[in-house]
């Protein structure tokens, strides 16, 4: 086992931001390659960006979810689609440290390991003699060009009994990689489908999904560590807004970096800066990125504060970190859109970073977990006293 220095929260949102201009840089290479830039990956990798959730046993950083939200704030600002597969990895490898330890021992054998994986159960699975067979296919499986390994979602049909969900780790050398990832929004994401045919996968790679939603850990060694006795859907909600932060951030860098030299158009403001509408709206963007900011703050400490007391969470605080996702995702979109439509017809080149931020907003907005509207609607359900009608809460 590994032992390593783990550095201070200062420090390592420092090399986030450090990271900044690399990731504007290669930010248009990644959408037009559908993929982040390999020089990308291994500047996250030299900033310990993939430590992050590994456990300190394996050389790991352990990182809470206010480290998490701010080196994914910083990422964001430079390039939504990296922030976003750094956070994607960031979960199914806190997924994978709920496994038995000779499962970790396998999948932390690689450094600097990434972890792909997906929450839809779009797969069957049926049991065999030593472990499952599974056939299916999950799609949007962020960052796994650059994964080793995929946590898979399946249902799993007993010969007596209901089915029900499991999660499993698998190899990507096992699976089929489709490259079906044309889309308008984080395209850099490289968000592609993978496929399982006859694939077998061990008992000890498998889990039951309910008992991780609700916390309950198969792995002795991280049974103990703060950071991984949370429930799953808070920890990934945590794990996902600081990207949401960040790119709405860069959108402000991106009209305040246009604006000095940009006219308006058949107006006689020769500079957008002179003009009190463009007060109205950078004031108006501003407030809404702190409120998200705010949201995104809320949750991260709930999640630190929860695992570093132990209690066990309340049903409203599970539907409320779900809340904060989506008003953070509402309010990030919303200040977006104000920079994107203050930037005027000239923003629409593909050179200009505005509209690629637009789009990238845009795709996290119909996120099936991040959706404004399915996140309230759960929010006030569970405060009008009812049960939630998910399991992903």
């Amino acid at each position: 086992m590994l032992a390593t220095t783990i550095p201070a929260r200062e420090e390592l949102v420092r090399k986030a931001s450090d990271l900044i201009p690399l990731l504007r840089k290669h930010a248009s290479w990644a959408e037009e390659n559908r993929r982040l830039h390999d020089e990308s990956i291994e500047a996250l990798a030299d900033a310990g960006v993939f430590k992050f959730r590994r456990p300190k046993h394996y050389g790991g950083y352990e990182v809470d979810s206010q480290t998490l939200f701010e080196v994914g704030t910083a990422l964001g600002q430079g390039c939504g689609s990296t922030s976003w597969v750094a956070s994607v990895y960031w979960i199914p490898t806190w997924m994978a440290c709920q496994f038995p330890d000779q499962v970790q021992d396998e999948v932390f054998s690689t450094p600097d390991v990434r972890v792909c994986g997906t929450l839809s159960p779009s797969a069957m699975a049926k049991p065999v003699d030593g472990g499952i067979l599974v056939n299916g296919k999950w799609g949007f499986i962020s960052g796994a060009h650059h994964a080793q390994w995929q946590e898979i979602i399946a249902i799993l049909v007993p010969p007596d009994g209901e089915p029900y969900p499991v999660m499993a780790l698998v190899p990507l050398s096992e699976l089929l990689v489709i490259d079906d990832w044309h889309t308008s929004g984080l395209r850099g994401t490289g968000s592609v489908s993978t496929v399982a045919r006859d694939l077998f996968i061990p008992a000890e790679r498998v889990l039951p999904l309910p008992a991780v939603l609700q916390g309950q850990i198969a792995s002795k060694r991280n049974a103990s560590s703060p950071v991984y006795r949370a429930p799953l859907l808070p920890v990934a909600s945590a794990a996902s807004v600081g990207t949401l932060v960040g790119m709405a951030k860069g959108a402000q860098h991106a009209f305040m970096s246009r604006m000095p030299e940009r006219k308006i158009t058949y107006t006689a403001y020769e500079s957008q800066r002179d003009a009190p509408i463009t007060h109205f709206q950078v004031a108006e963007a501003a407030n809404k990125t702190d409120e998200a900011e705010f949201h995104a703050q809320r949750l991260a400490k709930l999640v630190d504060t929860k695992a570093e007391e132990g209690t066990e969470w309340k049903l409203e605080e599970r539907a409320r970190s779900r809340a904060d996702v989506g008003a953070t995702v509402r309010l990030a979109k919303e200040a977006i859109d104000i920079y994107a439509t203050a930037s005027g017809g000239s923003s629409i080149y593909s050179g200009i970073p505005i509209q690629r931020i637009n789009r990238d907003i845009q795709a996290v907005n119909q996120h099936a977990l991040m959706h404004p509207n399915t996140n309230a609607e759960l929010y006030g359900r569970v405060l009008c006293g009812l049960e939630p009608n998910t399991l992903y809460i």
